[in-house]
């Protein structure tokens, strides 16, 4: 496929999500300063005559428990009703926490370790789990059928969804989510090497999206192509809003990680451009914070809030979705570096730690707190 990417105006801050959120309705760093002046008091404003009422932002109450402890280089959380399953990425197991103990539900076959390579993200359906792993072929995204119960859970045969996505030591990107359209969202990074981003024929640099199967849908914006967004670096978290707005969070290189509301077809100018460009022919991020505080990866849309991990800044950040320039942070240097955060079904919030990975630590943890409203 030679295709030239459309070319697509910037938009910053959060004037324009009520409108992104109706179109998308009708259509259905390695590895802080947020943009304008962040205050801890921060609310969304009231919304106007004949506006729909913006969900309150929430954040951490509490001190955070532990769910599991003793992980190796735990990535990714997803849950099958109640039960919740952990990849692993440098030993290349899916975990089950049963209790306040987790047993090895299979390993994904030809993982290979390295870098920030390995078995990475997770998601699940009514009948199987899906997994994205880097492999001596490059990265690929296969799902297995979960088979038994809760406690006795195994994986069946694995299947490839999605292959041909480059590879490297870092950049793999590696997010998987299911969106509220029921398509498979994948996010990929340029694999080191710069041009993929912008190169419409690699699936590098890219936020993919598909059928469970694998398949391209009818309305991606590319026909053909599994790519819905290009121009990136190495996304690494992704979640809708109670409105439909799609958030992704993206490392920067030296300069500034970013916040990015997704559009289908966008370009969002990785490698020409690093954090708000102000070129119209890439669309800006909505936030964007020095790397030395930030390193975003895993993050949880609930309620008015994008709730962030942090790696480097070892921090939990949460975002307004009313008020992108307006965030809160916590948790700033007290449980290392945080690799996801992920909504459970009984409301709370899940902390992955990440400190196996480069931190020194010898063991890693999946921390739960409680949300309330401001």
């Amino acid at each position: 496929m030679n295709r030239t990417a459309p070319v697509h105006p910037r938009r910053a801050g959060a004037s324009a999500l009520l409108a992104l959120s109706m179109a998308a309705l009708a259509g259905c760093a390695p590895e802080v300063e947020s943009i304008g002046s962040p205050s801890p008091s921060a609310s969304a404003p009231a919304a106007s005559p004949g506006e729909p009422e913006r969900a309150a932002a929430v954040f951490p109450s509490g001190d955070p428990q532990p769910v599991a402890t003793g992980l190796t280089t735990p990535w990714s959380v997803a849950f099958r009703g109640d039960t919740a399953f952990v990849s692993q990425r440098d030993t290349g197991e899916i975990l089950e926490i049963v209790g306040t103990e987790t047993r090895v539900v299979g390993e994904v076959d030809d993982v290979r370790v390295g870098g920030e390579g390995g078995l990475l993200g997770i998601a699940t359906d009514d009948t199987h789990l899906y997994a994205y792993a880097t492999t001596s072929d490059g990265n690929r995204v296969v799902r297995f059928p979960l088979e038994g119960a809760p406690g006795t859970y195994s994986l069946g045969a694995e299947e490839t969804v999605v292959a041909g996505i480059p590879s490297a030591r870092t950049h793999n990107g590696g997010r998987l989510a299911f969106g509220p359209d029921g398509m498979l969202y994948v996010t990929t990074g340029d694999a080191a090497e710069r041009e993929n981003s912008q190169d419409a024929d690699s699936l590098g640099g890219k936020i993919l999206r598909v059928t469970a199967e694998g398949d391209v849908p009818a309305d991606n914006p590319f026909p053909g192509s599994p790519v819905w967004t290009l121009g990136h670096r190495n996304p690494q978290g992704i979640g809708w809003d109670a409105e439909g707005v799609m958030w992704a969070s993206e490392f920067g290189q030296n300069t500034w990680d970013e916040l990015n509301v997704i559009e289908p077809g966008a370009n969002y100018g990785w490698p020409d451009v690093e954090g708000i460009g102000g070129d119209d022919r890439y669309t800006d991020p909505v936030a964007q914070w020095a790397p030395a505080d930030a390193s975003p990866s895993g993050l949880a849309v609930v309620e008015g809030s994008v709730l962030i991990a942090n790696l480097r800044g070892e921090r939990l950040r949460a975002v307004s979705t009313a008020d992108p320039g307006a965030a809160r942070e916590f948790f700033a240097g007290e449980y290392g570096r945080l690799r996801d955060a992920v909504l459970a079904p009984d409301g709370a919030l899940w902390l992955v730690t990440s400190d196996t990975d480069r931190g020194g630590g010898d063991s890693d943890r999946i921390l739960r707190v409680e949300l309330a409203a401001s």
